[in-house]
């Protein structure tokens, strides 16, 4: 008998699993059929996992923690039987900052203390001619986006939302926010970054694995109960996930990824904005050469293993970005929202 499972997902390269899950039918062959639904904003993902519009979702890992912890505004305890992927963020600045920031670096502008020292001496500049502050955004409050931004602000001596302005901008809506001088500048995950680039508005400043290699990303969430009561229909998505996984490692497919991601009801990019990155190849922007940057994202199953102390770093990016005082308690509910067990519960795992 076929199971239906209603799955939720932000238009990134990250949902590449989940798309390839259903398209190339590793979904079916488990017996799964699965109703792909795209969504506008993480906040609005999150919300209908929990009241059960969706059985599961593509969903930023420090999102499952938040809500697991009812930070934020909702309580709805989540549950991780395995990630999607680990890394693919980038913060890019408009070419207008990007110049400024430039002509402000001593040293070398690839070094990230080097870029946000000559960020916080344009925060002083416009401080001194009493101009607006900067304004940064990322795609949700509770993300590795966040947090990273928090890194790399932390080390010129800014703090996010005091600084420098903070929005949250969805990952699709992040290229007309920086076309319309809404932000200064954002910090998302692929394609978006490269999206600002190929339009011309967009100039990459740093990966997010230049500022933490191997980070935490998006993960695919379930609400703790159901991952607990329906164990079957649990297993059967982590499989045709982790077959999804090795047909995605193999760099003869990422022409065929990039054109089921370019779908009007996927990504609705084109496929030759798609597929460099796939071979971690990134435009930058500025007049400068597209970047090589080594396992820029990674979807190998080894990536896709939920890992309790990435909650470690989660909440350690929380705590900085001023959304929690962390305690034990906190720490242990926040690690028990990864399941390594149910992840090598799977099929077909080797």
């Amino acid at each position: 008998m076929t199971l239906h499972l209603r799955v939720g997902f932000m238009p990134l390269v990250d949902c590449a699993l989940v798309i390839l899950a259903k398209d190339e039918g590793f979904a079916e062959a488990e017996g799964l059929n699965l109703e792909l639904v795209r969504e506008v904003s993480w906040s609005n993902l999150r919300d209908k996992l929990n009241v059960r519009l969706f059985d599961a979702a593509h969903m930023l890992g420090p999102a499952a923690i938040a809500a697991t912890l009812g930070v934020g505004g909702v309580k709805a305890p989540m549950a991780v039987p395995l990630a999607l992927n680990l890394d693919g963020a980038a913060i890019t600045l408009s070419v207008r900052r990007y110049e400024e920031l430039a002509r402000l670096t001593e040293g070398d502008m690839a070094d990230t203390t080097v870029s946000a020292r000559a960020l916080a001496a344009m925060v002083e500049r416009r401080k001194a001619s009493g101009l607006p502050p900067l304004t940064l955004a990322a795609v949700f409050g509770f993300s590795s986006h966040t947090y990273l931004l928090c890194e790399w602000l932390a080390k010129g001596g800014l703090v996010l939302g005091k600084d420098i302005r903070f929005e949250v901008v969805p990952p699709p809506q992040t290229v007309e926010a920086l076309t319309s001088g809404r932000v200064d500048g954002f910090c998302a995950g692929a394609p978006w970054n490269t999206a600002a680039v190929a339009a011309g508005i967009g100039a990459m400043v740093h990966c997010s694995v230049d500022l933490r290699r191997n980070c935490p990303d998006k993960v695919l969430a379930w609400r703790a109960d159901d991952a607990d009561r329906r164990a079957a229909a649990v297993s059967k998505l982590n499989a045709a996930i982790l077959l999804a996984s090795d047909w995605a490692c193999q760099p003869a497919n990422f022409g065929r990824l990039a054109m089921h991601l370019s779908k009007p009801d996927r990504l609705a990019l084109p496929a030759d904005i798609l597929e460099p990155v796939l071979h971690w190849e990134l435009l930058q922007g500025a007049g400068r050469p597209p970047r090589n940057v080594e396992r820029f994202i990674r979807f190998d199953r080894e990536a896709l293993r939920p890992d309790p102390e990435h909650a470690d770093w989660i909440l350690a990016g929380m705590e900085q970005a001023g959304q929690i005082i962390r305690s034990p308690e906190m720490t242990e509910q926040a690690r028990a929202v990864f399941r390594p067990a149910l992840f090598a519960g799977s099929g077909h795992h080797t």
